[in-house]
């Protein structure tokens, strides 16, 4: 499964070979895998052929979610994605978005969750450039990271 995870310059040859195929790409940080992680990749593979899903590292996470995070280290993270048969490649980034990864890879679909709104994504404007298309896809409502530690603290 490590072969689906991959770097920028490899990723972007592999794509390369694939632009008679839609590329879908979403990103997340993917700390505890869970049911709403499951579905929303499903949903996200089923807008197009190749699904490439960016997460972030844990630095990244760091900043984003806190200090206590990431629970999980990203090349476990990432090994546990690759595994998902909905994905076909997985690449960690650095940044706090995927702005740079988009422009870098430019995915015909760029996917995230209901929970957001399109003119609030830091990435919608990247995406508009390069005349891709972004799609949002169902929360699931309560399945989160945040939402099983804090179910674990308060039961041990």
């Amino acid at each position: 499964m490590l072969e689906k995870v991959t770097g920028l310059s490899d990723l972007k040859e592999i794509l390369h070979d694939k632009e008679d195929e839609e590329i879908v790409f979403t990103n997340g940080c993917f700390d505890i895998l869970h049911v709403g992680h499951v579905r929303y990749l499903q949903e996200a593979k089923a807008k197009g052929d190749l699904l490439v899903v960016g997460i972030n590292s844990d630095e990244s996470v760091r900043q984003l979610k806190g200090k206590k995070r990431p629970i999980v280290p990203e090349m476990e993270r990432a090994e546990m994605l690759a595994a998902l048969e909905m994905i076909d490649y997985v690449i960690i980034f650095t940044e706090l978005t995927a702005k740079n990864i988009i422009s870098e890879l430019k995915p015909d679909i760029y996917v995230k969750g209901g929970d957001y709104k399109v003119n609030e994504l830091p990435e919608a404007e990247v995406v508009a450039e390069y005349e891709g298309r972004i799609e949002l896809v169902k929360e699931v409502r309560g399945a989160s990271t945040t939402n099983i530690v804090a179910e674990i603290s308060k039961r041990y």
